[in-house]
């Protein structure tokens, strides 16, 4: 906690919400959930696994409406079992073909599990004790399996294409088209299969599940971006997915972009990635807008407000060669209390496009293109919400005093155990 706290010091704001969110937060559903399945060992097991795989999805997740939760919380661990095949790079690849293209069956077999994954596989746990999930899965309504089912089937298709070499050249991406077709396949069917679990759970209305771009770019922004903040694990772990199409513009040597003499080179290379990402901010936002239930508009709001922060954050930012950037858990924390609405969420794109605009280096070759992606985004904004404030809201001064205190208050109770 210590080492958080300092990291946002000079950010009062931060910390404010990182003491509101630690200590005066409301109960939320995630409390009411932890009762509800208390005497469920088998569906507390599976939010153990939510908890495990990843605590930030757990979190967002587990505060959806009764009625999606469970759905939402199977549908995220199918995929990572998935996935965890698709990532394991010990794996024969006829073997991890062989069950990419067959685990939208595999979800059906009860006291089916894996354990051929490496043992430095991260979420090698969850395949190993697989048929607690199957079994709970089982237990959803079958218009929820059916859509589960049938994106495990489009998404294991489309992983295992990957991985035999369709769309690709030797290990790497090729084109633009195959960079988009990729993160179609791991993400944007992922924003295809909540936009229909959404509508089959009556929250929202059908009409979201209609409209598949929005959806798909809704998956996209954020593959994207991780992709672009990931490129030196990625590289360490002899995956390439920056497409050719873009980085061979400027060099013929990818992994070369960390040497310090290629920095101008990596720089136009980053800001070219970046400007792939931009173009999907208007349909971001025209889906966020349509969204009705308070709870299914956090679950989506969060991890896109999280996603332009860290675009703003790896644009022009050499350390992205050289380790994973992310963005401070103060900020993050900031972004979760703020994203209950569409204003607040606005406010938050218009602030980190602000960013990107100020770090646009006029001697990038981009930079044209960059100003007038990020104009397009605002123009889209002042156009379909012309009433949109600029800014988010501040805190009175009385609670911004109170929170400040509470802030020196926990700093100093920290100090002082540490000196015990």
């Amino acid at each position: 906690m210590l080492d958080v706290l300092l990291a946002s010091i000079g950010h009062p704001s931060e910390l404010s919400a990182l003491i509101t969110y630690k200590f005066f937060k409301p109960e939320s559903n995630i409390n009411r959930n932890q009762k509800l399945i208390a005497n469920n060992e088998r569906k507390k097991r599976c939010y153990d696994f939510l908890d495990k795989t990843s605590r930030s999805f757990s979190a967002v997740i587990q505060e959806l409406d009764d009625e999606l939760r469970d759905a939402i919380c199977l549908f995220y661990l199918v995929l990572r079992g998935l996935d965890t095949i698709e990532d394991d790079m010990t794996l024969d690849l006829d073997r991890k073909c062989e069950l990419l293209r067959s685990f939208d069956k595999i979800i059906f077999q009860r006291g089916w599990n894996f354990k051929e994954n490496g043992p430095n596989e991260k979420d090698r746990h969850l395949l190993v004790d697989f048929q607690i999930v199957i079994e709970e899965f089982l237990e959803l309504p079958k218009k929820f399996q059916d859509v589960i089912a049938d994106i495990t089937n489009q998404m294991g298709n489309g992983m295992a294409d990957y991985a035999s070499g369709d769309h690709r050249e030797n290990t790497a991406v090729a084109t633009i088209k195959d960079f988009d077709l990729y993160c179609h396949y791991v993400a944007g069917l992922v924003g295809w299969g909540l936009s229909d679990l959404f509508a089959a759970s009556g929250l929202e209305d059908p009409s979201i599940a209609k409209d598949k771009r929005l959806s798909d770019s809704m998956g996209m922004f954020l593959q994207k971006t991780n992709i672009i903040r990931d490129y030196r694990e990625d590289l360490d772990d002899g995956r390439q997915f920056w497409p050719k199409e873009i980085w061979g513009k400027y060099t013929d040597d990818f992994a070369g972009l960390v040497k310090p003499e290629n920095a101008k080179t990596a720089q136009a290379v980053l800001s070219a990635m970046v400007l792939n990402v931009l173009e999907h901010i208007p349909d971001v936002l025209t889906y966020l807008k349509s969204l009705k239930n308070q709870s299914v508009f956090n679950f989506c709001a969060i991890p896109q407000v999280m996603a332009i922060a860290t675009l703003a954050l790896v644009f022009n930012n050499q350390d992205v060669y050289h380790r994973n950037v992310k963005i401070r858990k103060g900020t993050a924390v900031k972004l979760i209390m703020a994203s209950t609405n569409m204003d607040n969420v606005v406010a938050i794109f218009r602030e980190y496009i602000h960013v990107l605009s100020t770090k646009n280096d006029a001697a990038d070759p981009n930079f044209i293109n960059i100003s007038i992606a990020v104009g397009k985004a605002e123009q889209w904004i002042t156009t379909n919400l012309p009433d949109s404030p600029r800014t988010l809201a501040k805190r009175s001064d009385s609670s911004s005093t109170f929170i400040m205190l509470a802030v020196l208050a926990s700093l100093a109770a920290i100090i002082l155990n540490a000196y015990k």
